[in-house]
């Protein structure tokens, strides 16, 4: 994202099929929260719907053992599989001036890939960087590949 200093980049194969995770994400990201419950508390709908451009979500979810909450205005691209979460409220903004947050499904060599961005701006220059929140999204993948499997 342009205006935004720092990036990390994590790409995961995702045997079950990108199509299906980015259908969860977009459609029905509440199911994150019994499927994943180590992770993943709950997905409230606070503006919209779920999939629409310009909606704003809350994920509560634990990183580190650590209850977190992220309010985020979502943008979605159906053709690319992809969404952008800006976030403008919850515990990433004590450590980051700005994040957004972004997957997206391609597919490479006929193998489905998510792979996840995150864009932010430190606040001050001694705050670690959020190689944390991308490890989680990278276990995050993995467990939702492994319950589709079963």
């Amino acid at each position: 994202m342009a205006g935004l200093p720092d990036k990390l980049v994590a790409q995961v194969a995702f045997k079950a099929g990108g199509g299906v995770f980015h259908h969860l994400m977009a459609k029905n990201p509440k199911h994150f929260a019994k499927v994943l419950p180590n992770k993943v508390q709950d997905c409230e709908l606070h503006q919209g719907d779920f999939g629409a451009c310009g909606s704003v979500i809350q994920w509560k979810y634990v990183l580190g053992g650590k209850e977190q909450r992220a309010k985020q205005v979502i943008e979605v691209d159906e053709a690319k599989k992809l969404i952008t979460f800006k976030m403008i409220e919850g515990d990433d903004l004590e450590l980051y001036k700005n994040m957004i947050v972004t997957y997206h499904v391609e597919t490479k060599g006929g193998v489905d890939f998510i792979t996840w961005t995150i864009d932010y701006e430190l606040i001050n220059a001694d705050n670690p960087h959020p190689t944390a929140l991308l490890n989680y999204f990278i276990e995050f993948t993995k467990e939702t590949e492994a319950h589709i499997f079963g």
